[in-house]
């Protein structure tokens, strides 16, 4: 399983600010995510950068159990 990460309007939507997940990849995590989370979740990770471990990534990048998978979405200040 690997670890996701919440942040901001993500945590918001899941309610949850991480949890574990299984997934063989980043797309994977995310995909049980979404079903987990739900639409508002689904809506804030659309707009979200993804890092795993610290670093940009794509969908396909791999994950194993030691792995931290972090939903950033934008933020605003002012």
């Amino acid at each position: 399983m690997s670890r996701i990460l919440l942040l901001g309007p993500a945590r918001e939507a899941a309610g949850v600010g991480h949890d574990d997940i299984d997934g063989a990849s980043v797309a994977e995590v995310l995909r049980v995510a979404v079903a987990r989370y739900g639409p508002a979740f689904e809506e804030v990770l659309s707009v979200s950068k993804v890092w795993v471990n610290g670093e940009p990534c794509d969908d396909d990048h791999p994950v194993g159990r030691q792995d931290e998978v972090a939903v950033l979405p934008p933020i605003s200040g002012g």
